[in-house]
């Protein structure tokens, strides 16, 4: 199992690892070593200190002390440690929380007392109790020592602690605020790349900002979506107006071949004259749609609905539209273009099978239109050769039809510029499948 598994994905929370982590060890290892060195070392003095007090108090009695004895130990405990000091006489002494505290405290103050008093004692360490409580069984009575409680418990190492921990989260949350600053630009640029590779516009205006390293490549993106688009607007234009002029001299040809003689030759030039004109205006049809149609928000079911019910008035019963469960949201799309491109591949499937059949589903963050038909099909050899411009294939298709050869070709244009993809499979039809991806 490899470690790549477990590391975060996104820049940004690898940002927020590489900050975290170091300092989430270096506060361990403070914390150790503190408790390991400082609270150790801090809790055996304290009740060493603590412990050799009661001593010094214990000592200056007798066995059997009288009640002068007692007041003169009120009156020194006070003076010198803050001690109250309380005797009961022929009192036992009851057990308390120390027989049964487990802290650390707890035992360092047990071996600092028991090295030092002969006398029977326990103590009481509560929580919640401002005092300890530690009792002494005397001959004839019960001895007992109230102490303040920071006399055994420092509050410098929860201050300590508190402060480690509070400081660390208040860095790590400017962390936080500058990693931001610094993400938010690679994030707007990979936004308006993906944007600019599915073929729609980028609707803000791309900011320079960030890092110079960020900066440089926003720059380099700008630059290169420029010249993208131009190269795109010259190529259409230029197409466009070639196809536009060569519609003169084609109409004159045909003009001059109405006053000839009709021979099988001539009619064999009228037909190619006829093919020709059929593939400029199919070109300046796709061309004027790519330049006039811009992406808006649209329902893909709703465009193969209706384009389901346009192509069933020329072949009724023979398409069948299957949509499933799948939640398919709006998305942008070229509605003109890409209703023109999935017109044409119907109709190639609609004229050389006698049934077909579209599925349409969701794939992850992609929809899969599937067009499945029980005609002749393409060999596989052939596929690539069957989306290029102005190849027909009636040899593999049907020797009575054929197209302009733009057909696939203006169709994969279509989808590849809303991001997409055009695949052709066997069907299990026994015909060609024709797979549509497109990017949500």
């Amino acid at each position: 199992m490899q470690l790549r598994h477990y590391l975060p994905k996104t820049l940004f929370n690898r940002l927020v690892a590489i900050i975290l982590v170091p300092m989430f060890l270096v506060q361990l290892i403070t914390v150790l070593i503190f408790y390991e060195r400082h609270w150790d070392s801090v809790t055996r003095q304290m009740a060493d200190a603590l412990a050799s007090e009661i001593r010094l108090l214990v000592d200056r009695l007798p066995s059997e002390p009288t009640s002068e004895n007692i007041e003169n130990l009120k009156y020194f405990a006070k003076k010198y440690f803050y001690f109250d000091i309380e005797y009961v006489s022929g009192a036992t002494m009851l057990p308390k929380d120390i027989e049964t505290n487990s802290s650390y405290t707890a035992f360092a103050f047990k071996r600092a007392i028991n090295s030092r008093i002969r006398y029977p004692w326990t103590a009481s360490l509560e929580e919640h109790s401002e005092k300890i409580l530690v009792d002494m069984q005397f001959p004839n009575g019960v001895l007992t020592i109230s102490a303040g409680k920071k006399r055994l418990f420092s509050s410098t190492s929860w201050l300590f602690i508190g402060w480690t921990i509070g400081s660390s989260l208040i860095l790590f949350l400017i962390a936080l605020i500058f990693i931001q600053r610094q993400v938010r630009p690679i994030r707007r640029l990979s936004v308006a790349a993906r944007q600019l590779g599915l073929g729609r516009d980028i609707t803000e205006d791309f900011q320079l900002e960030g890092a110079r390293e960020i900066r440089s490549a926003g720059r380099a993106f700008q630059a290169m979506r420029h010249r993208i688009k131009r190269h795109l607007n010259e190529r259409t234009t230029m197409l466009a107006g070639v196809s536009h002029d060569l519609r003169t001299p084609l109409t004159r040809m045909r003009l001059q071949l109405a006053l000839v003689k009709k021979t099988p030759e001539i009619e064999e030039l009228t037909k190619d004259i006829s093919e020709m004109e059929a593939m400029i205006e199919t070109y300046l049809a796709f061309s004027r749609g790519e330049v006039s149609d811009p992406p808006h928000q649209g329902d893909i079911r709703q465009l193969l609905r209706d384009i389901t019910r346009q192509l069933q008035k020329s072949y009724p019963d023979r398409l069948t539209l299957i949509f499933n469960e799948d939640d398919i949201p709006e998305f942008p799309i070229r509605a003109s273009s890409l209703r023109r491109a999935l017109m044409n591949i119907l109709e190639n499937a609609l004229r050389y099978a006698q049934n077909a059949e579209i599925r349409v589903r969701r794939r992850e963050d992609t929809v899969l239109i599937q067009i499945d038909d029980d005609g002749p099909g393409i060999p596989l050899e052939r596929r690539a050769e069957a989306i290029l411009p102005f190849k027909r294939l009636e040899a593999s298709r049907n020797q009575q039809t054929g197209g302009t050869g733009l057909g696939l070709s203006i169709a994969s244009d279509i989808i590849l510029s809303h991001g997409g993809q055009l695949e052709l499979l066997d069907s299990p039809m026994g015909g060609l499948r024709v797979y549509v991806i497109l990017p949500i």
